[in-house]
C-alpha cells in the first residue's frame, strides 16, 4: 500500500512540474523536498538539465542563506530577476551560480507543514516581473505539489526520506520525419564547410558532421556519446565545461575561442535549446588578449566544472562566521548536511593537548576520553595533527587495524576520516568526520574533503584572533561604560547595550546617569561615528567630559557646548551625537539638550507617548563654537521617558521619522509593564524588524513618589 501511495504522488509531482514549466515557458524546474531529520532540503526531480549537472545543487541546508532554503523557511515566494538581483540578494548563491537566469522559488505548503519548494529558471533576458498567468501558474503547482506531499504522508510515521534524484524529459510534439528526410537533412550538414556538432543535457556529442571531426581532430566515433572536454585534452580545462553550463541555464548563446595545439585557434558558438545545446566551430585568428573566458566555475564534488561546487558554497559559509562559536555553527548546521556526514568533531590542539571544540553525532564517551589527552598519544586523531596528513578509513576493521588499542572506543564509528586543519604553515588542529555506512572514500572525495578541512582550518585561526582581540575590546567596553547606575531615591532606571554585529564588537554609543545633588540627576546618551577602539576612545572622553561639565553645574545646553569646543579641539576624525536630560525630581521638571541626536520619547501619565519636540543641534566636534538650545517639559511620577541611539529604530528603506514615531506607538503599549520588561521588549522588536548592523544603546527612566 506504502508503495503504490508513494508511486502515484511521485506520477503527480511530475505531472505538476512539468505543466507549471510548460505554463510559465520555464526551461528549468526542480522540485526539492524537506528532510526534517537530516536538517536538509533535498531536489527529488529535475528537468531541462541532467541529473549529473544538478547533483552539485542538490542538497542544502535548512538554515542556508540561499533562495531554496530561505523560501522553506520563510514560507514565501522569492523572485530574483536576474543574476544582479541574486548577487546582491544571496551573494552566495551567486558565487556558486554565476549564470544569467532569472529564477522563482515557491513554498509547497499544505496544512501547516512546508514539505520543500519548486524552483524555476528562465532565460536571463526575460521580462524582469512574473506575469499574473505565470504567478498563477506557479501557486497553483505549489499548492498541487504540497497537498500530494501531505496525503503521501502515512499517519503516525516521520516524514519519509524522499525518493533519490530524477530527471524528466521536456514534453514537446514529436517530429514527424521521413528516413529521406532524414538522410537529407544529415547531407546538408556534411555539405556545410562549417564544423556543426549537437551535444544533450548533460553536454554529451549526439552527432558531429566530418568538418568538426576535422577541426577538432577527433574520430567521429570516439568523439560521439563522450563530453568534448574529456575527449579532447586541449579543452580540459573547468572553463569550457563552464561555457557549457552557462549556455545550458541561461538558455543565451554563447561563444568563446580556444588553442588547438600547436598554433590553431578556433571559434566556437553554442546555440541551447530544450533538448540540447547544438554549436558551430569554425577556423579563428589569434584573439589580442587571449581566449575569452566565462565567469568561474562553480565548485562541487560531482563534475569537472562543478567538482568543487561544495567547496566554494562551504567557502562562502565560512567566511561569514566570525568567532569559534560561529566556525563550529556555520561546520555543524550548513557543512554536515552538504556532504552527508552523519558526525563531525573539530579538535584544537592547544598547550600540546586535544581539545574539542565541537562534537556532533560521535559517542559521549569517545570525546569525554579524547578531551584534554596530550598530542603525544597514539589517536587518529593526535597523529594527523602531529604529522599533517590526512586518515581514511572506510569502516571499522581498518580503523580498529590501526589503532587496536582503542579497539573499545574505535569498534562502532564506521567510516571516518582525520583531516589535519593547517593554517598559515602549522596544523591548528583536526576535523573529523563520520559517515553512514558503505564509504569508500573516492580519490576525489579525498581532495575535496581535504581542501574543506584547509577552509575551516582558516576560518578557525581567524575566528579564534577575533575572539582573542573582541575579548579585549569587551574588556575595554566594559571599563569605558558604567559598571552599574547610581541607586536615586524617587527614580527608576534600567539601561540595556549591545554591540554592532559587524566590526570588533566595540562602538561609540554610550549612556549614564549623573547625580548632581540631592534631588537632581541628569541623563545622558551619545553616538560616536563608527565601531572601533577609536570610537570607543572618544566614548570614554566624552563621558568624562560631560561628567565634569554636568557636576560642575552647568546647565544641559551649557555641558554640551562645552563638551562640543573640548572634542572640536582634541580633532579625533570623529562626531558624536548626543542628549543631555537633568530632570528635578522635587518640583517635576526637565531640561534637555539635543546635539543631533535621536529625539527623547516622553510618556507622562493620562497621556499618549509622543515624540519630545527638542531643537536638534549640531553634533559634538563638527563646528567649534556651536550653540545648542535646552528644552523645558514636565515629568511628573509615573512618566516614562526614553532615551535612545539611532541603532533602535534605523532600518533600510525605513525613514527615520517614521521609525521614531513606531518607537513611541510600542512604548505606549509597553509603559505599564516594569522597566526591565519594557527594555527586553524593545530590543527583542529591534532584532526581529532587521536591526542588529548598528550599536544599541537604551535608557529608561521612570520618576516615582520617593
Amino acid at each position: 500500500m506504502g508503495n503504490d501511495v508513494a508511486r502515484c504522488s511521485t506520477h503527480d509531482i511530475d505531472r505538476a512540474l512539468l505543466d507549471v514549466v510548460r505554463l510559465t515557458g520555464a526551461h528549468v524546474g526542480a522540485v526539492y523536498e524537506c528532510v526534517p531529520q537530516e536538517h536538509v532540503i533535498r531536489m527529488t526531480v529535475v528537468t531541462g538539465v541532467s541529473r549529473r549537472i544538478a547533483q552539485p545543487w542538490s542538497r542544502v541546508a535548512m538554515s542556508a542563506p540561499v533562495p531554496v532554503a530561505e523560501a522553506a523557511r520563510e514560507r514565501r515566494l522569492i523572485w530574483l530577476s536576474g543574476h544582479s538581483e541574486v548577487a546582491r540578494r544571496y551573494p552566495r548563491t551567486a558565487l556558486a551560480f554565476p549564470y544569467h537566469s532569472s529564477m522563482c522559488v515557491a513554498p509547497l505548503l499544505a496544512g501547516s507543514t512546508c514539505w520543500g519548494v519548486v524552483l524555476l529558471l528562465w532565460p536571463g533576458n526575460r521580462a524582469p516581473r512574473l506575469t499574473c498567468r505565470e504567478t498563477d501558474a506557479i501557486t497553483s503547482a505549489a499548492d498541487r505539489m504540497g497537498e500530494v506531499l501531505q496525503e503521501a504522508r502515512i499517519p503516525d510515521e516521520p516524514v519519509r526520506d524522499p525518493s533519490p534524484l530524477r530527471t524528466l524529459a521536456h514534453a514537446r510534439p514529436a517530429a514527424r520525419r521521413t528516413e529521406a528526410e532524414a538522410h537529407a537533412g544529415a547531407d546538408l550538414v556534411e555539405r556545410l564547410h562549417e564544423g556543426l556538432f549537437a551535444m544533450d543535457l548533460d553536454g554529451r556529442v549526439t552527432y558531429l558532421n566530418e568538418q568538426a571531426a576535422v577541426l577538432l581532430g577527433g574520430e567521429r566515433p570516439a568523439t560521439t556519446g563522450a563530453r568534448l572536454w574529456e575527449a579532447l585534452p586541449w579543452l580540459d580545462d573547468p572553463a569550457y565545461e563552464n561555457l557549457y553550463l552557462s549556455a545550458l541555464f541561461s538558455r543565451l548563446p554563447t561563444s568563446f575561442t580556444a588553442l588547438k595545439p600547436p598554433d590553431t585557434w578556433l571559434s566556437f558558438r553554442l546555440f541551447p535549446d530544450l533538448t540540447g545545446v547544438s554549436a558551430r566551430v569554425a577556423p579563428a585568428s589569434a584573439p589580442d588578449a587571449g581566449p575569452p573566458r566565462a565567469p568561474d566555475p562553480p565548485m562541487g564534488a560531482q563534475s569537472g566544472a562543478g567538482s568543487l561546487f561544495h567547496l566554494m558554497h562551504l567557502s562562502s559559509a565560512l567566511t561569514q562566521a566570525v568567532g569559534v562559536k560561529d566556525v563550529t555553527g556555520c561546520v555543524t548546521d550548513q557543512i554536515m548536511p552538504v556532504i552527508n556526514a552523519h558526525g563531525l568533531a573539530l579538535v584544537s590542539a592547544d598547550d600540546e593537548r586535544l581539545r574539542i571544540l565541537s562534537s556532533l553525532g560521535f559517542p559521549e564517551a569517545l570525546t569525554e576520553r579524547l578531551d584534554g589527552l596530550p598530542l603525544t598519544v597514539n589517536s587518529a586523531g593526535a597523529r594527523a595533527i602531529r604529522s599533517g596528513i590526512p586518515s581514511f578509513f572506510a569502516d571499522d576493521d581498518e580503523l580498529v587495524r590501526a589503532y587496536p588499542h582503542l579497539k573499545d572506543l574505535y569498534s562502532d564509528l564506521g567510516p571516518v576520516c582525520y583531516l589535519p586543519l593547517l593554517a598559515s604553515g602549522r596544523t591548528v588542529g583536526c576535523c573529523v568526520l563520520r559517515f553512514p555506512r558503505p564509504h569508500p572514500f573516492p580519490h576525489e572525495e579525498r581532495a575535496a574533503l581535504t581542501s574543506l578541512a584547509g577552509m575551516i582550518a582558516q576560518a578557525l585561526e581567524r575566528a579564534r584572533l577575533y575572539d582573542t582581540q573582541s575579548q579585549i575590546a569587551r574588556g575595554l567596553q566594559a571599563v569605558l561604560l558604567p559598571r552599574t547606575l547610581p541607586d536615586i531615591p524617587g527614580l527608576g532606571v534600567t539601561a540595556r547595550y549591545l554591540p554592532a554585529t559587524s566590526g570588533m564588537d566595540i562602538g561609540g554609543d554610550f549612556y549614564d546617569l549623573i547625580r548632581l545633588d540631592h534631588h537632581r540627576v541628569a541623563a545622558v546618551i551619545g553616538d560616536v561615528q563608527g565601531h572601533n577602539v577609536n570610537a570607543a576612545a572618544l566614548m570614554g572622553q566624552l563621558r568624562t567630559a560631560i561628567q565634569a561639565h554636568a557636576t560642575s553645574g552647568a546647565p544641559p545646553e551649557e555641558v554640551l557646548k562645552r563638551t562640543n569646543r573640548l572634542i572640536h579641539g582634541l580633532d579625533p576624525g570623529l562626531f558624536a551625537s548626543c542628549l543631555y536630560a537633568e530632570l528635578d525630581l522635587r518640583d517635576g521638571t526637565a531640561r534637555a539638550a539635543v546635539a543631533g541626536h535621536p529625539p527623547l520619547i516622553l510618556a507622562p501619565p493620562g497621556r499618549t507617548a509622543g515624540v519630545l519636540d527638542t531643537t536638534p543641534g549640531v553634533p559634538l566636534g563638527i563646528e567649534a563654537e556651536s550653540a545648542y538650545e535646552a528644552t523645558v517639559f514636565r515629568t511628573p511620577p509615573g512618566s516614562l521617558l526614553t532615551l535612545y541611539t539611532d541603532g533602535l529604530v534605523e532600518r533600510p528603506g525605513t525613514d527615520l521619522g517614521a521609525a521614531i514615531d513606531d518607537l513611541a506607538g510600542q512604548i505606549e503599549g509597553l509603559r505599564s509593564r516594569p522597566l526591565d520588561v519594557v527594555a527586553d521588549e524593545l530590543i527583542d522588536q529591534a532584532w526581529r524588524n532587521g536591526q542588529g548592523r548598528d550599536d544599541i544603546a537604551l535608557l529608561l527612566i521612570r520618576p516615582h513618589a520617593p
